[in-house]
C-alpha cells in the first residue's frame, strides 16, 4: 500500500542545524528503503526562498503499522527535525 508523507520541520533557531546533523543518516535510511522496495520517491519541501522546511515521501508498505514503525524510527523523527507529520494512504493515478 502506498502512503504519502508530508513532514514539516520545527521552526526554532536550531531546526536547520538539527536537520543537517542527521541528514546523512536519514538519506542512508532512504537508500535502505529503496533497496527493500519501500521507497517510491521523496525529497525536501522548500520555502519560496529555497530553504528546506520539510520533506515529502511516497513509500510502499504492506501494512500501515509497518509504515508507522519505520517512520517513528527515522532520524528526522528521533532527531526532532520534523514537528508535524501527515501520512495518508495514497493511490497513484494510472496515466
Amino acid at each position: 500500500m502506498l502512503f504519502v508523507i508530508h513532514a514539516y520541520d520545527y521552526t526554532d533557531a536550531d531546526a536547520l542545524e538539527r536537520r543537517m546533523s542527521v541528514r546523512a543518516n536519514h538519506l542512508e535510511g532512504a537508500k535502505v528503503l529503496k533497496a527493500n522496495g519501500n521507497f517510491v520517491m521523496g525529497g525536501a519541501l522548500l520555502s519560496p526562498e529555497g530553504k528546506m522546511i520539510g520533506s515529502m515521501m511516497v513509500v510502499d508498505f504492506e501494512e500501515e503499522d509497518q509504515m508507522n514503525q519505520w517512520l517513528q524510527n527515522d532520524p528526522y523523527v528521533t532527531g526532532k527535525v520534523w514537528e508535524k507529520i501527515d501520512a495518508k494512504p495514497f493511490r497513484q493515478a494510472a496515466v
